[in-house]
């Protein structure tokens, strides 16, 4: 069987496979999942063509690390086709942890980060392929001696970041978040087994990152998707005690089962995807539960809550009052309180103090990103705190 397929990608076009193990797990229904996972959750009540999935996007980051890998080797960065493979499938499964509606629930069906299920299911996949993915797993984790392949799959510069960039502002149409990802790859390097840009390439990190910035500010954290986010998460907190989950679910198992093993718990996360969530939603709409019902009729026909934003933390009784107005509005809704959401959430587009980005110079060797940079504004963590309400119109 020819395994050496071809995806016709809208972003970058025709997409090759290049290992025969990437065809096969593609296949897997762990992956085939990713196909059912929206990549950005609910940012389609704002930006109606954000319906890509994390399919497309662990496809399009595999691409991306082919032509990663082909241009170290043009400069005789030594990648054995071991290594080729390895960083591959790393890159192929880097984010199959992912939860229904992504960055919306993340640790919201277990404990664990999705990096930290990804890895777990990345075990039980080598278990099913014999092995075969050990040295990928010791590259993801960045265990593997060649750091740079690492930082190809998990940096501030690696092939995760270049994907969603251009992918995420191609669906929702935001030019603003356009990176030059063809030209940064072309610019890297390796040095002392460290990932590197040559000193031409500088402007397009900068743009990559104001790039990413824009992106946060324009579209990941919007008010209007923060507070559809927070009313799923809501929701799926309330539901936690809903009666009309069965108890055959996947999503009964995981939220009732106690102290599961990581294979039990693998096996019931990958049967849960955004198509479980909508049907959960239906099925609470017309729920006595009027608090839930409030919260799944709001999500389903996009009814959707008011977003304060603020750069400090909103004062107790702000909120309090707010919460006051809120069950004085909605009296026929008891516990109406619950209606009052509160959190914050981080703009950070590069962080200084954590795996910098290392400039390779012709005069000074190499030299941190923030050493040389106009780009400065930005590169703090910029906090934003928010509370989403009901309309009160």
């Amino acid at each position: 069987m020819n395994k050496r397929k071809i995806f016709n990608d809208p972003v970058y076009g025709f997409i090759t496979i290049p290992f025969d193990i990437i065809y096969d797990l593609i296949s897997h229904p762990y992956f085939q999942r990713l196909r059912r996972i929206k990549q950005l959750g609910l940012t389609d009540y704002v930006y109606p063509g954000a319906f890509h999935t994390r399919f497309h996007h662990a496809i399009g980051a595999l691409h991306l690390m082919q032509q990663a890998i082909q241009v170290l080797r043009a400069k005789n960065v030594v990648v054995s086709d071991a290594e080729y493979e390895a960083v591959c499938i790393a890159i192929l499964l880097h984010d199959i942890g992912h939860t229904p509606f992504s960055h919306a629930l993340e640790n919201t069906f277990c404990p664990y980060d999705h990096e930290v299920l990804s890895l777990k299911i990345m075990h039980v996949l080598n278990r099913v392929f014999k092995g075969k993915l050990d040295l990928a797993i010791e590259i993801f984790s960045g265990q593997y001696e060649k750091e740079f392949l690492h930082q190809l799959v998990s940096s501030q510069l690696d092939m995760d970041r270049m994907d969603y960039l251009t992918r995420d502002s191609f669906f929702t149409g935001v030019a603003e978040g356009v990176i030059g990802y063809d030209r940064i790859i072309k610019m890297l390097t390796v040095v002392e087994g460290e990932l590197v840009v040559e000193e031409k390439g500088i402007l397009s990190i900068e743009r990559f990152l104001l790039s990413r910035y824009f992106m946060y500010s324009q579209v990941y954290l919007h008010r209007t998707v923060i507070a559809a986010e927070q009313m799923l998460k809501k929701f799926l907190q309330l539901s936690n005690d809903f009666n009309e989950i069965s108890e055959k679910s996947a999503l009964f198992k995981i939220w009732k089962g106690k102290n599961l093993e990581d294979d039990e718990l693998i096996h019931f996360f990958a049967e849960i995807d955004d198509f479980d969530i909508i049907s959960l939603l239906k099925k609470a709409k017309n729920s006595e539960e009027n608090v839930l019902s409030f919260f799944a009729d709001g999500l389903l026909n996009r009814r959707l809550f008011k977003t304060i934003y603020k750069n400090s933390p909103f004062s107790s009784d702000f909120v309090s009052q707010l919460r006051k107005n809120v069950e004085s509005k909605f009296q026929s809704i008891e516990n109406a309180q619950q209606l009052v959401l509160e959190g914050s959430e981080k703009n950070t587009s590069y962080i200084r103090e954590k795996d910098e980005i290392k400039i390779f110079t012709k005069s000074n060797g190499v030299v941190r990103f923030s050493d040389l940079a106009k780009y400065v504004k930005q590169t703090d963590e910029h906090t934003l705190f928010f509370v989403c309400h009901p309309p009160f119109s």
